[in-house]
Order: structure tokens, then C-alpha cells, then sequence
């Protein structure tokens, strides 16, 4: 019998599973998923040599902190899943440059979390309830299909 590996530990409906992250930054406490309990929670799963997460993604999850900071969390993993790594000054130019509002980690061993979340490459979305569900995962930047999405149900949540 041959079949395809998978490690997507995410169940729509269940429990946001653990996520395995590293500091990038020395001041950086690492999160505990329990931190994120009562309130809808955003991850993005991003890397700094994509594109679509540089132009799109990134400013679209700073607006979601601007605009519903009291009411969601967002919290942004650096993944590679291909590709160069980067080092603490690439990480520090691009909070400065791209005015990044939310806490993000380094994922672990460079692409532990974003395996177990079955994510489908940079950026991926997974949108956790405020009991700590997982209520939605996306790939993408699309403003008319991955951010739209995104949007109509972030208002639903809040």
C-alpha cells in the first residue's frame, strides 16, 4: 500500500495542536497557546523571500492588528520550507521596513510547525476560535479569494 506522508496535525473543529517555535528576537518570551484562549487568534505562516507574504500578507495581518487589536490576536510564524535562512538583522530590517505589528517566532528547525499544520507553502493562514479551535486553514494572498475570505470571517468572529 503506498500513500502520501502526512504530518497535518490541524482538525477543523479541534483543539489548535502545539506549535514549536524559536526566538528570533533576545527580549521575545516564547507563547504559550493557552496565552491565546478567549480571544479569536490569526496565525500567518510567512517567509521573508516571498513575495506574496512581503506585499500582501504581511501588510494584510498588520491591518487585522490595527483594526481589531482588542478583539483578535495575531500572531505571524517565519517558516522555510524552501530557501535560504535568515539571520537576526534580516528579521529586525523587515519589522522596520514592513512595520510589523505582531509578535512572530522562527518556526522550529526551520519547518517543524508549518508541517504539523499541514500548511501549503507561504503565506498560510490558520484561524484558530477564541476557545482555542481550529476553525480555518488557507494558503495564499489573493485579495480576491485568500484575504477576502479571511476578512468576511474575521468580521463574523468579532
Amino acid at each position: 500500500m503506498h500513500g502520501n506522508l502526512s504530518l497535518n496535525q490541524i482538525v477543523l473543529g479541534k483543539p489548535l495542536p502545539d506549535w514549536h517555535l524559536e526566538r528570533i528576537f533576545d527580549e521575545q518570551k516564547l507563547p504559550d497557546r493557552e496565552e491565546y484562549v478567549g480571544k479569536p487568534l490569526v496565525i500567518l505562516f510567512f517567509n521573508l523571500g516571498c513575495p506574496g507574504c512581503l506585499g500582501r500578507a504581511v501588510p494584510f495581518a498588520n491591518r487585522l492588528v490595527y483594526e481589531y487589536s482588542d478583539k483578535i490576536n495575531v500572531l505571524g510564524i517565519h517558516t522555510i520550507f524552501e530557501g535560504m535562512e535568515y539571520g537576526k538583522q534580516a528579521f529586525e530590517k523587515a519589522k522596520e521596513e514592513l512595520y510589523i505589528r505582531f509578535p512572530f517566532y522562527k518556526d522550529f528547525k526551520f519547518n517543524t510547525t508549518y508541517l504539523d499544520y499541514g500548511a501549503g507553502g507561504t503565506p498560510h493562514w490558520i484561524v484558530v476560535d477564541k476557545d482555542g479551535n481550529v476553525t480555518y486553514s488557507i494558503f495564499g494572498s489573493d485579495p480576491n479569494n485568500a484575504l477576502l475570505r479571511l476578512s468576511y470571517l474575521i468580521e463574523e468572529m468579532v
